[in-house]
């Protein structure tokens, strides 16, 4: 008998309980792991791995979660024999962990190149390992904590299972995986392993050859969070310039949004992007300098480019429309961005070449807390969505503030000691491709800008102006071609289509004036399925059942309605009142604002019982004469074998004597089988 196997064979009666004894097993080729569903005292997860002959293992109460945030307890218990990964059977009654077993997972595991030895990570505390499982996929890490110092801790150190950063990752919100799949995989053959450490397989996609243009896809501005936001993907909206590098396996190019060459202006970058050795593709992202703060800052962006110092230019990539020889604009935006995300890890690490990643929390906070780091926004790309070269509401842009580029028609003189120029005279096209005036912006201008803009519209002087119809309240204006595009934040547009309170931020070298419009906001709706119908769908609710406001939005986030949520009780109601039956039981009530608090529903006394209520008797049709206490101003009514008090709140069994009392979470209820006399205090838990 294996020494490592004394306590668990100790633990058992074999004889009785069919669990294997183990101990000379021989192990296979791969390392094994298995996952246990284990209905003992209380459902929980047994993690085993194998090592040095036998599995190591954890017990796992809430199970594994594929949300990098979640951080699960693990409790180490005695090491299992290696024959127990085939286990799967009831545990009897009155034996070690009595209770019903199914293998939930199997498959095979390895060590992260962090933690190559397994045996010395496991005793420092800290094993990095990759899963290759019917259900468990990637990277994952097990962390031990700290330990009381008693004995328990010492016996059953606990640990923490927390899922790596890889494409597998999901937040919790979204997927479950342990509801997902809930199923045994005994009669499952044990999955291949998937060779890590080569390069990325592009996804089935046709075979198509390297175009020499493309046109990036553009986000369109959005005035609120879409109402279906777990369908959604969010990303920090960088402060800088898109550009797309097109790469052959010969020869790479950084290209701009309008196919302007900046190869030679990003020299530092280019061959950064050589060094890496990407394969033949195009890659989409933006390029931004990192300022002292550690945010993007579009104005040194913009001063590198005219210092010719671009060396401290970092690129966010966050797209591959085209890879190793195959298209993939059709594929949705999850999947192509997990194809990159794998690349780029599995390249050569850059400090000039980054992925973008997906930020895990509701838009809002997330908005919110880019405004409160001084970041533009975000940006928001619906799952499932493909690569379009034109603007498209699948990707969406939420801002800060409002900010957007003008084009530059004018300016005006200084005044005082200001040198260079007054303020700049901005416009926008219409839809019928004239410049119509916006307002102007005097405000946001260093020295050195002033200056350098001065000697750029110097050369583009002209005697008259360039928008169609008058520049309102501007005197002594001094025209120019409409060439340069400025990039300008303000506070807002006024009736006549001006903007009030403007700040100048740069240049926008990478625009097209005649591209220039008002941008409109617009509200994102949420999109419909195969599945969905026109009409509403199929319910459990009888066609006479009316419901007030129905389309009402309860949850913006998610854009559940109230129609939604009554449906859904509706569907599972025949499952939840009998649990519900002789339980205390609150009644919450939500304001229509998101938000405002719940509160409790009370019922208040009137001069008639409330059972006399007309919309009482519609929902209650059985409603039996009730008493009325005038001293104490309650109102009793029984119903159902339970005594209902509508001042208090409160509700009890009639059929339960003086003597007996059940709990709820904090409070403790007594009943009688009549109603309450008015000397008897009332002490039942909230209604």
């Amino acid at each position: 008998m294996k020494a490592a196997l004394k306590t668990y064979q100790s633990k058992r009666n074999f004889a009785i309980t069919p669990e294997p004894a183990g101990g000379d097993e021989a192990p296979g080729a791969a390392l094994t792991f298995v996952i246990q569903k284990h209905w003992a005292s209380r459902l929980h997860y047994d993690f085993r791995l194998e090592l040095d002959g036998t599995m190591k293992s954890w017990a796992v109460p809430k199970g594994p979660s594929y949300d990098t945030h979640d951080k699960r307890m693990a409790v180490q218990v005695e090491d299992h024999p290696i024959s127990y990964s085939s286990f799967e059977g009831t545990i009897p009654e009155k034996q070690y962990g009595a209770g019903k077993v199914i293998i939930w997972d199997k498959g095979t595991w390895q060590p992260q190149a962090a933690t190559p030895d397994a045996r010395k990570a496991l005793a420092a505390g800290e094993l990095k390992f990759t899963l290759h499982g019917h259900k468990m996929h990637g990277k994952w890490v097990l962390v031990r904590m700290k330990g009381k110092g008693d004995k328990r801790s010492e016996k059953q150190p606990a640990w923490l299972l927390i899922k790596e950063k890889d494409e597998y990752a999901r937040p919790a919100l979204e997927f479950s995986v342990v509801d997902e799949f809930p199923d045994s995989v005994k009669h499952k053959p044990v999955p291949k392993r998937k060779q890590s450490e080569s390069p990325p397989a592009a996804p089935v996609a046709p075979a198509a050859k390297l175009p020499a243009t493309l046109s990036p896809q553009l986000a369109t501005l959005a005035d609120a969070p879409p109402p279906d936001a777990q369908d959604w993907l969010f990303e920090a909206k960088f402060d800088g310039y898109r550009i797309l590098t097109r790469c052959d396996g010969k020869q790479l190019a950084l290209l701009t949004r309008n196919g302007n060459d900046w190869t030679h202006k990003l020299t530092k970058l280019h061959a950064a992007l050589q060094k890496l050795g990407l394969p033949p593709g195009w890659y989409d992202g933006e390029i931004v300098v990192i300022g002292a703060d550690g945010r993007p800052d579009f104005g040194a962006l913009q001063r590198a480019f005219e210092a010719d110092t671009t060396s401290e230019i970092v690129y966010y990539l966050f797209d591959v429309p085209y890879f190793d020889g195959h298209d993939l604009r059709g594929q949705p935006v999850e999947a192509r961005r997990a194809l990159l995300r794998q690349l780029l890890q599995s390249l050569p690490a850059s400090p000039l070449v980054r992925f973008s990643d997906t930020l895990d929390a509701a838009p809002r906070q997330l908005l919110a807390q880019a405004c409160k780091l001084g970041l533009e926004g975000v940006i928001g790309k619906r799952r499932g969505s493909p690569y379009v070269s034109r603007r498209s509401g699948d990707w969406i842009k939420l801002k800060c503030g409002q900010r957007q580029e003008f084009v530059i028609g004018g300016y005006t003189a200084p005044q005082g000691a200001r040198e260079g120029l007054g303020s700049l005279l901005l416009g926008v096209h219409d839809a019928e491709g004239q410049l119509r005036y916006a307002g102007n912006v005097g405000s946001g201008f260093d020295d050195a800008a002033l200056r350098d803009l001065r000697r750029r519209l110097d050369a583009l002087a002209v005697d008259t102006s360039p928008f169609a119809g008058k520049a309102g309240g501007v005197r002594a204006p001094l025209w120019v071609k409409p060439q340069l595009v400025a990039e300008v934040s303000f506070a807002q547009w006024t009736s006549g289509g001006s903007i009030r309170h403007g700040v100048f931020h740069g240049l926008r070298l990478d625009k097209k004036p005649a591209a220039i419009v008002r941008e409109r906001a617009q509200r994102i709706e949420k999109e419909k399925t195969m599945q969905q119908k026109d009409t509403e769908p199929d319910s459990v609710l009888p066609a006479s059942f009316k419901v007030s406001h129905a389309e009402r939005v309860i949850d913006r986030d998610s854009g559940a309605r109230k129609i939604d949520l009554v449906r859904y009780y509706a569907l599972v109601s025949k499952l939840m009142l009998v649990h519900l039956r002789g339980r205390p039981v609150s009644l919450v009530r939500a304001r229509p604002a998101w938000e405002a608090n719940c509160f409790s529903r009370s019922m208040r006394t009137r001069r008639k019982c409330p059972a006399s209520n007309n919309s009482m008797r519609a929902s209650i049709p059985s409603i039996r004469p009730c008493w009325r206490l005038q001293r104490r101003k309650a109102c009793y009514r029984r119903r159902n074998g339970m005594w209902w008090n509508f001042t208090r709140k409160m509700r009890w069994p009639a059929a339960m004597t003086r003597r007996t009392a059940w709990s709820s979470t904090s409070t403790r209820a007594r009943a009688w089988p009549g109603p309450p006399s008015r000397k008897r205090p009332c002490c039942c838990a909230p209604f």
